[in-house]
């Protein structure tokens, strides 16, 4: 039996034009083949260019990851891979909206852990909160899994953004 390789988690930017049918054709790589996208960020970042950043989040083995990266730079409106996990030091954060509702003990709870998480009220109501939070995707997860039992009723979620640290550009 073969040797099990290990699954890794990594966050890709692409770089590519702005134009109709881009994301469709990247969403379709990814579909196409079986491959999972755990976040997907887009906006135009060079308006002058037309060119619009994509932050990908996906899993798979190295190979897998490779393949990915290999079909993506393949696709006509592509410029630019990079796969910001293997490049280095790089800056990932995500920012969600969580809505709770309750009363009593939950309430003032649920504005305690917002506290402890950094997280700002945005909106108020007698019944309800609306919290944002911004972070690692690690910190959003373990507030959205705090938040659960006092409430939770509703949450959205941005994805990853990512940038590398340094001087130099992607």
């Amino acid at each position: 039996m073969p040797p099990q390789q290990t699954i890794e988690r990594h966050t890709i930017a692409v770089i590519a034009d702005n134009e109709p049918g881009v994301l469709a054709r990247i969403v379709g790589l990814f579909s196409g083949r079986g491959y999972n996208i755990e976040s997907l960020t887009v906006a135009e970042t060079d308006p002058a260019a037309h060119l619009s950043r994509f932050t990908i989040v996906t899993s798979g083995t190295p190979m897998v990851i490779e393949q990915i990266k290999s079909q993506l730079d393949r696709l006509v409106p592509v410029h630019r891979v990079c796969d910001m996990t293997l490049v280095g030091a790089h800056v990932e954060r995500e920012l969600a909206l969580l809505k709770t509702v309750g009363s009593g003990d939950k309430r003032v709870e649920s504005l305690r852990l917002a506290d402890v998480f950094r997280a700002k009220v945005i909106d108020s109501t007698t019944e309800s909160f609306v919290f944002e939070i911004t972070g690692a995707t690690d910190k959003v997860d373990a507030f959205v899994k705090i938040l659960q039992p006092l409430g939770l009723v509703e949450v959205s979620r941005t994805g990853v953004a990512a940038i590398s640290r340094g001087a130099q550009p992607m």
